[in-house]
């Protein structure tokens, strides 16, 4: 077990970190503190081979530079608000119009993924952990109230890494943070995910309007393309035209405050599961629809489909929508949730 820091560069004067975790068994996390971010995931195939299964870049510069948000944490509200306006305690705040020029989307144009956060404690003991702090001032992207933000990323020894978020306010505000990191099971730029066989243990999930902002219903899955509860490969109702151009969908999962598992995810060729626990009542599942042949790692091209994001968080547009459960948070009171991304293998199909 042990945790090793190196500079990664410098963004506006500040200067960020790679910090390396390595667990007993030899599976490596790489964390930076630009956004808080996931840069590399080393878990081993049925074979005891490592590989990266989380998609990002070489340099800090292409993070700066990139827009898909690759391993970092995003808010102050992950996902999307309607009409980019919020009312907290019977007042109007005007957001980002960042997504279709209509819509809020992760925080704003300039969101927690692109803010250098502090390292607040590492530990390289029996299981290491970095947590990293953000201080989210009162009007940043116009959001009310200093937000306080700690997340620690641990890697134990039983290959989960497990993100637990906490976050203070000082005036009412809403929060909704979460992680953003785009995972391909053969191993970042090795091919689509399309093939990647998926459960998600939800009966309902939230339809939505063109711009993919919710239209306030929930819709039972069965007999639908939303249907994951038998896993199935994520192509299946993409290629029987049930949903062609595939995945950006939130699924519920119930109350929050309950740690449940949301997902799994099987990789036929390498045997490598991923099993994504959460306390969260909601999770977004997107199969990169939006990247478009960036490069990344290594020089590999990520197209559209190179990974899949499994994001816990509260259901999108949640201000607007008074049935789903309330992601407003009154001065004082501490947001806390936890999600485990859990690696193993299976031998055989």
């Amino acid at each position: 077990m042990s945790i090793s820091q190196t500079e990664f560069g410098f963004f506006r004067g500040y200067k960020c970190w790679l910090l390396t975790l390595t667990n007993s068994n030899g599976a490596v996390a790489r964390l930076t503190n630009f956004g808080a971010a996931v840069v590399g995931l080393e878990v081993p195939d049925r074979n005891g081979n490592n590989a990266d299964v989380v998609l990002g870049y070489d340099t800090l510069q292409e993070y700066v530079d990139g827009n898909s948000s690759h391993g970092a944490t995003v808010g102050r509200y992950a996902n999307r608000i309607g009409g980019a306006e919020i009312t907290v305690s019977g007042k109007s705040y005007k957001l980002s119009p960042n997504d279709n020029k209509v819509n809020h989307l992760h925080g704003g144009f300039f969101g927690y993924n692109k803010r250098v956060w502090t390292v607040e404690a590492m530990d390289g003991g029996e299981e290491p952990s970095v947590t990293f702090g953000y201080i989210s001032p009162d009007g940043e992207e116009n959001y009310p109230g200093t937000l306080k933000i700690t997340v620690k990323f641990t890697l134990t020894n039983d290959n989960a890494l497990v993100l637990d978020y906490t976050a203070v306010s000082d005036a009412d505000t809403v929060i909704n943070l979460t992680n953003h990191s785009y995972f391909n099971l053969k191993g970042a730029g090795c091919g689509d995910i399309k093939d990647h066989v998926v459960q998600i243990n939800s009966n309902q999930y939230t339809p939505v309007n063109e711009l993919l902002i919710p239209t306030g219903k929930l819709a039972f899955v069965t007999g639908t393309a939303f249907d994951f509860k038998t896993p199935k490969p994520v192509r299946r109702d993409m290629d029987n035209g049930m949903l062609p151009n595939g995945y950006d969908h939130n699924f519920i999962l119930g109350e929050p405050g309950v740690m449940r598992t949301a997902a799994e995810v099987y990789e036929p060729e390498s045997g490598r599961v991923m099993t994504v626990k959460t306390d969260k009542p909601a999770i977004q599942f997107y199969i990169g629809i939006g990247l478009n042949g960036e490069y990344g790692k290594g020089g590999a091209k990520y197209n559209k489909y190179a990974g899949l994001c499994l994001e816990s968080q509260y259901s999108p547009d949640t201000p607007h929508q008074p049935q789903f459960p309330s992601c407003v948070y009154k001065a004082g009171q501490t947001y806390r949730f936890t999600t485990v991304y859990q690696f193993s293998v299976r031998a055989t199909d």
